[in-house]
């Protein structure tokens, strides 16, 4: 099965925010590139900031630990945002985050999260978060 595209939205009130992301399935070598979308609602909406993280996730239960998922985030891009959403307006950003061995997945459990966090300006931080995969054609 091929994913033309990768789909995550956040709702912040009436303001949209959709991270589309060219390649959700990357082989090494490959780039992780996508854009973050804004589209304003009935009011005009203050963002102080958007943080993309590339999260390697891990769901295992031990009995040594009262936490089921374990995170370890493996790459980080902010993505400034100076001023605000207006109200019907559509804005975007563009993003690059290119990959390392950190990407690699050795545990069968654990899996690769993409987290955007949006940053409201006196507000509620919001984050959506879907999953991507990185490998070699053979792991994937």
């Amino acid at each position: 099965m091929h994913f033309k595209q990768f789909l995550s939205s956040i709702g912040i009130g009436s303001l949209k925010v959709n991270t589309v992301v060219e390649r959700p399935h990357l082989e090494e070598g490959e780039t992780l590139n996508g854009t973050v979308y804004f589209t304003g609602g009935n009011s005009d909406q203050e963002i102080e900031f958007i943080e993309l993280n590339v999260i390697k996730q891990i769901e295992d239960y031990r009995e040594d630990s009262d936490f089921d998922v374990i995170e370890n985030i493996v790459a980080k891009q902010s993505l400034e945002f100076i001023g605000s959403v207006k109200s019907k307006a559509a804005v975007m950003h563009q993003f690059e985050i290119v990959p390392d061995e950190r990407w690699i997945l050795e545990n069968p459990k654990g899996k690769l999260i993409l987290r955007t966090i949006v940053h409201v300006n006196n507000g509620v931080d919001v984050h959506d978060e879907d999953e991507i995969t990185y490998g070699t054609t053979d792991s994937l």
